[in-house]
Order: C-alpha cells, then structure tokens, then sequence
C-alpha cells in the first residue's frame, strides 16, 4: 500500500467526515434559527428566501479557491486531512505554506510524496494543528473586549479609517512581506560569503502574476461597479497564479 493509499485510508475519511458533518449539522441548526427569527420579527418570507439563495450562490464560487488548496495538498498529505481542514478551521494561506514549513523542517524537500512517511506525515499534521488553534482560543478567551475595540471608531482620521480597518491592512500587508521574504530567500541565498542565485523562482513568478491578476478583479470590481467579480477574485488569481508557474517551469 502506497504512503498516499495509507494517507486516504477508510478511518481518516471516517473520523474527517465525522467531524464536518458536525459542523454542517450545526450550520443547518443555526441557518433555521435564523430564518425563524427572520419570521418572529416580520420579515417577509420571501425576502428571506431570496437571501438565502443569493447566499448560498456567492458562498459557493469562493469556495472554489478552497477547493483547489485540498487539491493541492491531497497529493501529499492525502485527502482527508486537507478536507478536514479546510472545511472548518484552516485557511488557505496557512494550510499550504505551514505544511510545506514543517515538511522542510523534518529535513524533506518541501511537500514531496516521494519523502512522505507517517512520522512525517503526523509532525506535519500536529504542527498545522497546533500553530492554528490559538485562533480559536484567543477568540475564546478574548474575542469579546477585541470586538468592542473594533467597533469603537473614537475620533477618526482624516480618511474616515477605524482600528479594525487599520489593524487589518497592517496584518495583510506583514503577512504579503513575510511571503516575498521567503520566496527571495529561496531564489538568493549566501553560500561561501556571496550571493548566489538557487534559480528557484517560480514561487516569485506565481506571486506576481496572481498579484496582477488581483489587481484586475478589483480595477473591475471597484472602478467599473462589477461587484460580482469580488466573488471570483480569489480563485481567479490562484489559477492564473499557477498557470503562470506551469508555463514558466515548461519553458525554462
């Protein structure tokens, strides 16, 4: 049996499914919740309906983007850890650059199914695990006083920007800086006291053109009132990302 064949064997579908199903059985108790509230307070039906559906519409095309991390990762790390993930706490950023972190932390060439053991396999898994539960905790214990210091705007600046608005930009852009760091550290390293040029640039490469494929969505989004297209952003970007790296690697 294969290390892929182990990694999506009938228990970890069972103990994955178990779990979203959970989640779903909960969403869908809260979802009529909600719509009986809707109800209780004399909303119209109808308008209720209609909201549904246009939720359900523009939560599924997102989702795309969602479905091509578990793709990404199943031929790795199997299916079920992926799908498990990425349907209730991961993130999709996360998912994929902290498991190729630990992966080369263990002393393998990134996420290569050829290295893949099962000691491998459950450090990378216990690393994903424990590097995002402090979400959740944090929230936990201090999402209440976070929250009130989101909602409380003060004395606003001059562009009308609020904490929350401030503290998101800052964290967006440490986390985009983060990124460009490592993949120019892949592509020069100093080796012997110069620098040297491995010629791993494909990750800058992919980078780039999802950038100005983001850049797109949003001139068309933001300038020419096509909102819609926010919905498409994100998966849209991460396919011309990796088109671009395909093509790149086929040529040079």
């Amino acid at each position: 049996m294969s290390i892929l064949d182990q990694l999506s064997s009938t228990p970890l579908y069972l103990i994955a499914g178990a779990v979203i199903l959970y989640v779903v059985v909960m969403s869908v108790f809260f979802l009529i919740r909600a719509y009986r509230a809707g109800i209780a307070i004399g909303i119209d039906p109808v308008k209720l309906r209609r909201t549904v559906t246009s939720s359900v519409t523009f939560s599924i095309l997102p989702s795309v983007s969602i479905l091509l991390g578990v793709i990404a990762l199943s031929g790795t790390l199997g299916i079920p850890l992926p799908w498990l993930r990425l349907s209730v706490v991961g993130a999709l950023h996360y998912e994929t650059s902290v498991a190729d972190i630990a992966a080369k932390a263990i002393g393998l060439n990134g996420l290569n199914v050829e290295e893949m053991t099962l000691r491998a396999f459950t450090t990378i898994a216990l690393l994903m695990t424990v590097g995002i539960i402090w979400g959740v905790v944090c929230v936990a214990i201090f999402g209440k006083k976070y929250h009130t210091k989101l909602q409380r705007t003060g004395e606003k600046k001059s562009g009308g920007r609020s904490f929350g608005d401030d503290a998101m930009t800052a964290m967006f852009i440490g986390l985009i800086t983060a990124y460009m760091g490592s993949y120019v550290g892949g592509l020069i390293q100093l080796k012997d006291g110069a620098l040297v040029c491995t010629g791993n640039y494909l990750p800058l490469v992919t980078m780039a053109f999802s950038a100005l494929a983001m850049a797109v969505f949003t001139h068309f989004a933001e300038k020419k009132k096509m909102a819609w297209l926010d919905n498409f952003s994100i998966a849209g970007s991460m396919l011309v990302g990796m088109a671009a790296a395909v093509v790149c690697n086929m040529i040079f």
